[in-house]
């Protein structure tokens, strides 16, 4: 006997996808109803991506923040499947891999995210290393390990772009290389954190001036080597020996996305209305860094983990609601404020009233990003590791 149930085939398996994903197995499907879930990855694990900053200081582990998307979906009835995208055949509603197999839909989820590009400067493709993955912090990872154990009395790490992330990762590697490290921030504009409340941005610019963290504001990226990184500030070209680039600028949408026929902002970011459909296509939802999206008050949405999250939660109700003839919601995005770590020890939270710096932010930013993880299986584990882990290793040290 045949399966003669709808799917729903959603790609990427980030906040958008995962969340998504979860949301549809809670909500109250008959018997006839209930769709076949397929959630697609080209990887094995979900990433908390907000705190993968804290594996470059051995302050969290790997399965705390990247759990496998078998132990999340397990008992959920989505099923996950393991693929690269190759082509999304709209006509056909069918979703093409690269080992050659495919999947066809009733309702297709677009929630790949994005990547970032290193084509902004010459040799960056090359020699500049992203911070995005799992994958690009155990790169990093082995790169720091081998100039720790060398004998060069400086590592020297330029960070390109002033945002949240080059910010957090500036001073997280600072922390982790101490005196021995020689950090540098370059951004383009002339201003870091552009977007961020003044409260956050000057808890950064303090964070980074304790730290000994050289700025270079207004300055553009001429070329990097092998060894060098040459940076233009104001038509003066300056090149300077570095140990390690991190790129941390701009995010472009998926190959796969930008070859499909759908409306595009001046981005190349796919066109949504309120409801997150893909605009002339009601069968096609999207949410995440590829999607451009008003919500049901006319604000952008901004590309963040907070706005995937709570796209994630609509977009389950109107899969529901389209598969089961009910009226679909409008997506309210509901700005809930900005948290950044700043450090081992420091950290700054704005929003909904609140200003915090320090040791207290620390521990909040770490009880808010808990109750967001998944499900609560992984919030019970990861939370009893934090609670236990300092008791054992007091113990360690009373008994050493």
């Amino acid at each position: 006997m045949t399966d003669q149930r709808a799917r729903i085939c959603i790609l990427g398996g980030g906040f958008g996808g995962l969340y998504t994903a979860l949301r549809l197995s809670q909500l109250p499907w008959t018997k006839l109803e209930k769709p076949e879930i397929v959630l697609v990855d080209r990887g094995d694990r979900f990433l908390f991506s907000p705190l993968l900053y804290e594996l470059m200081t051995g302050e969290l582990q790997t399965w705390e923040i990247a759990p496998p998307f078998a132990e999340l979906l397990a008992g959920t009835g989505v099923r996950f499947q393991q693929a690269t995208v190759a082509n999304i055949d709209l006509e056909a509603q069918r979703v093409q891999f690269q080992d050659g197999t495919d999947l066809t839909y009733d309702r297709l989820v677009l929630a790949l995210g994005g990547e970032t590009p290193l084509n902004q400067a010459p040799g960056a493709a090359d020699y500049a290393l992203p911070f995005r993955t799992v994958a690009d912090a155990h790169r990093l990872e082995e790169r720091l390990r081998i100039l720790e154990e060398s004998d060069a009395e400086k590592i020297r790490v330029a960070i390109v772009g002033g945002g949240y992330s080059g910010v957090e990762l500036a001073c997280k590697l600072a922390d982790r290389l101490g005196d021995r490290g020689r950090m540098r921030l370059v951004e383009i504009s002339d201003q870091l954190l552009r977007t961020s409340p003044e409260f956050n941005r000057t808890s950064a610019a303090q964070a980074l001036q304790d730290r000994s963290i050289w700025l270079d504001l207004e300055t553009a990226i001429e070329e990097i080597t092998p060894d060098t990184i040459s940076l233009n500030y104001k038509n003066t070209v300056d090149t300077i020996p570095v140990d390690i680039v991190m790129w941390t600028v701009g995010t472009r949408v998926a190959e796969v996305i930008s070859d499909l026929p759908l409306k595009k902002s001046d981005r190349g970011k796919v066109v949504l209305t309120n409801t997150l459909q893909v605009v002339d296509q009601p069968n096609v939802f999207a949410l995440g860094d590829l999607a451009d999206c008003k919500d049901a008050d006319g604000q952008q949405v901004p590309p963040t983990a907070q706005a995937a999250f709570q796209q994630a939660d609509y977009l389950g109700w109107n899969l529901w609601a389209s598969l089961t003839g009910r009226p679909l919601l409008p997506f309210r995005y509901q700005y809930l404020g900005e948290m950044m770590t700043l450090g081992t020890d420091n950290a700054t939270l704005t929003g909904m009233g609140i200003k915090l710096d320090g040791s207290l932010a620390v521990v909040a930013r770490r009880l808010a990003y808990l109750y967001r993880m998944p499900t609560l299986d992984h919030q019970l584990r990861v939370g009893l590791n934090w609670i236990t882990q300092p008791l054992v290793s007091a113990i360690a040290s009373f008994t050493e």
